[in-house]
């Protein structure tokens, strides 16, 4: 059987070649067209440190206001929205992990993500517990990132340490005690965080809570700055 290292030259191939666009079904296209993308991910004013949608001019919503979150930045290149929520599933939960690079792209295409990716020292994607990666067989988070940026992925860095039970329906703050020591760093090498700046991958942000433990984890370890890119936000936590 072939090492998924072997793969690697013979996927990127498959990922330059056209194909009929997801969306509109034009062709020849990429999976997600430049018009629809356009047209279904047109940059909107959010929140600077959660990512939620806010009135043009205002750079915090009320609840960062009230609770800065432990995040310098939070980028986000959609609303999760129609068609997106069907694209992520099929990239996360059937097993599509050719979705990644179309997905990548339309991230790297959200207004500030290049400068970002530039800057930092390191890109640590969310990690999964040990069972919905087995259930998965990938993590999703990861295959963006390797796709954002390359040479500067770290997957081993940040682990998680358990699963949590759900989310839904707590407010941000039981959230945050819900996902307390969820996240740490592989204790070998948690000094290499010190004085860097770090970006945070993951897939679908909802209410934050697990990129704000995961932020905290790494601010405790003396990280200067810490930045997390989204591929979708939802309107309001949920």
């Amino acid at each position: 059987m072939l090492s998924r290292l072997a793969l690697r030259p013979f996927a990127a191939l498959l990922d330059a070649l056209p194909s009929q666009c997801a969306v509109c079904r034009s062709w020849p296209a990429r999976p997600i067209c430049d018009a629809c993308v356009a047209r279904l991910a047109p940059p909107a004013p959010r929140c600077l440190t959660c990512a939620i949608p806010v009135p043009d001019g205002i750079q915090h919503c009320s609840e960062c206001v009230r609770h800065p979150a432990p995040l310098d930045s939070c980028l986000a290149a959609c609303a999760y929205e129609w068609p997106w929520p069907e694209c992520i599933a099929q990239f996360k939960f059937h097993g599509n992990a050719g979705w990644a690079a179309p997905l990548a792209t339309l991230m790297r295409s959200a207004p500030w993500v290049e400068p970002a990716l530039e800057q930092c020292d390191l890109v640590l994607p969310m990690p999964l517990a040990l069972e919905r990666l087995r259930e998965r067989g990938f993590n999703q988070a990861l295959e963006l990132a390797r796709r954002l940026a390359p040479g500067k992925v770290d997957a081993t860095l940040l682990l998680r340490t358990r699963e949590t039970a759900a989310q839904s329906g707590l407010p941000r703050a039981e959230r945050l005690l819900n996902l307390r020591g969820a996240f740490a760093l592989e204790p070998l090498r948690a000094h290499e965080v010190h004085g860097r700046r770090i970006v945070l991958v993951d897939d679908v942000m909802t209410s934050g809570a697990s990129l704000f433990a995961a932020a905290e984890v790494l601010r405790a370890a003396g990280a200067t700055h810490v930045a997390a890119i989204v591929l979708a936000r939802t309107g309001a936590p949920q």
